[in-house]
C-alpha cells in the first residue's frame, strides 16, 4: 500500500510539480523566520530600550519593509519567493510556462507581504479593542460580531487551505496554495538551463576586466556563506519557532496561572482614613487612567504600578510597559495587598 501511494509525495511522477514536502518547508521556514526576528528585536529593545526600543516598538513596519526588499528582489531576478528560491523552486504563470510577467510580480508582492501585514493588524487591532470593551458597560456587540467572524473566517481559511493541498497530492490541481491561486502562478522546480541563465545574466563574464570578475567571486563566496549559514540556521529557526509556539507559551504560563493566595491577615484591619496616611499606596492614581488606584499591579518588567483593569488590556493589546516602554507580557503582572 506504501508503494502505490509514493507517487503522491513526488508529484505524481511530474518533474514540473515539486514534491508535497518541499512545499511545506519552504513555507515553514518563512514562518519561522518572522518570529526568530521578532525575537531578536526583543532582546536588542530590552539590553537597550532608549536607543533600539523603535525596533519593538515598530517592528511590523520594519520587518514588513524587509519583506518589501527581499521578496520584490527575488521575484525580480529569480521569479521566486526567499523561501521558494532557498528550496530550488520558481514561479511560472499557471496556464503556462515562460517568465514571469509584471502583473504576476505584483500579485505575488501584494499576498506575500502585504496582506499578511494587514491581516496582522487587523486581528491585533480587534483583540484590543475587545480587551478594552472586557470592562466597559454595556459591552459593544459590533466588536464582538467581528471578532467572531474573523475567527470564521480563519477556520474557513485553513479548510479551504487543506483542501487545496489534498486536491494537489491527488494531481487534481496545479497549486497547492489558494494565494498561488489567487497570484495565477504556479511552483515548479528549478533547472540546470535556468541556474545557467542566473549565471549568465551576472556581471563579469569571461568578457569583464579583473577587478569585476574579483568583485564578483568575492560576491558569489560571500553569498554561497550565507546560503550555508542558513542551512545551518534552519534548524535553529525550527527550534525557535517551537520554544515561541502557542503550546509551549501556555505550558510556561500554566504555572504562573494559580489561583491567589488569600491577603496576609494584617492587611484585612480597617483602612485608615486618607488624611492620616497621605503616602499610602492607596492615595496615588493609576498613570493609565489617572483615577485612584484599585486593585493595584505591579510590572515585574518595570516596576510600575496601575490599576489591574487598566494593565491588563494595554499589555495584552500592546506587549510592553506603557511608561517605560519595555516588551511585557500578561504573566509579568503580579498582584499587590494592601490595606
Amino acid at each position: 500500500m506504501a508503494e502505490s501511494g509514493a507517487h503522491l509525495t513526488v508529484g505524481g511522477g511530474d518533474a514540473e510539480r515539486p514534491s508535497i514536502f518541499q512545499l511545506l518547508a519552504q513555507e515553514s521556514l518563512m514562518e519561522a523566520v518572522r518570529p526568530a526576528l521578532q525575537h531578536a528585536a526583543k532582546v536588542l529593545a530590552e539590553a537597550h530600550p532608549s536607543a533600539l526600543g523603535f525596533l519593538w516598538r515598530s517592528y511590523e513596519e520594519l520587518y514588513l519593509l524587509l519583506d518589501l526588499l527581499l521578496q520584490s528582489h527575488l521575484l525580480s531576478s529569480r521569479s521566486a519567493s526567499f523561501s521558494e528560491n532557498f528550496y530550488g523552486l520558481k514561479r511560472v504563470p499557471r496556464a503556462g510556462g515562460g517568465a514571469l510577467g509584471r502583473g504576476a510580480r505584483g500579485r505575488s508582492l501584494l499576498l506575500l507581504c502585504l496582506l499578511p501585514y494587514l491581516l496582522r493588524r487587523l486581528r491585533r487591532a480587534v483583540s484590543r479593542r475587545r480587551d478594552q470593551d472586557d470592562f466597559s458597560i454595556p459591552p459593544a456587540p459590533r466588536l464582538h460580531r467581528l471578532h467572531r467572524l474573523l475567527a470564521c473566517g480563519g477556520g474557513a481559511w485553513a479548510v479551504l487551505r487543506l483542501a487545496q493541498t489534498l486536491l494537489y497530492v491527488a494531481g487534481r490541481a496545479r497549486t497547492h496554495s489558494p494565494l498561488l491561486w489567487l497570484a495565477g502562478v504556479r511552483l515548479t522546480p528549478l533547472t540546470a538551463r535556468d541556474l545557467s541563465l542566473m549565471r549568465r545574466e551576472r556581471p563579469g563574464g569571461p568578457t569583464g576586466s579583473r577587478l569585476v570578475q574579483a568583485v564578483v567571486g568575492v560576491a558569489g563566496g560571500v553569498a554561497g556563506g550565507v546560503a550555508t549559514a542558513l542551512s545551518l540556521g534552519t534548524f535553529f529557526l525550527q527550534f525557535l519557532e517551537w520554544w515561541y509556539s502557542s503550546d509551549h507559551q501556555d505550558s510556561i504560563k500554566s504555572l504562573t496561572s494559580l489561583p491567589a493566595p488569600p491577603p496576609p491577615l494584617h492587611l484585612l484591619q480597617p483602612r485608615p482614613s486618607p488624611s492620616s496616611s497621605p503616602s499610602s499606596p492607596s492615595s496615588s492614581c493609576c498613570p493609565l487612567c489617572g483615577r485612584l488606584l484599585s486593585n493595584h499591579t505591579v510590572l515585574s518588567t518595570s516596576g510600575y504600578v496601575f490599576c489591574y483593569r487598566c494593565i491588563y488590556a494595554f499589555v495584552k493589546g500592546s506587549q510592553r510597559c506603557p511608561l517605560s516602554g519595555y516588551p511585557t507580557q500578561l504573566q509579568h503582572l503580579v498582584k499587590i495587598y494592601t490595606s
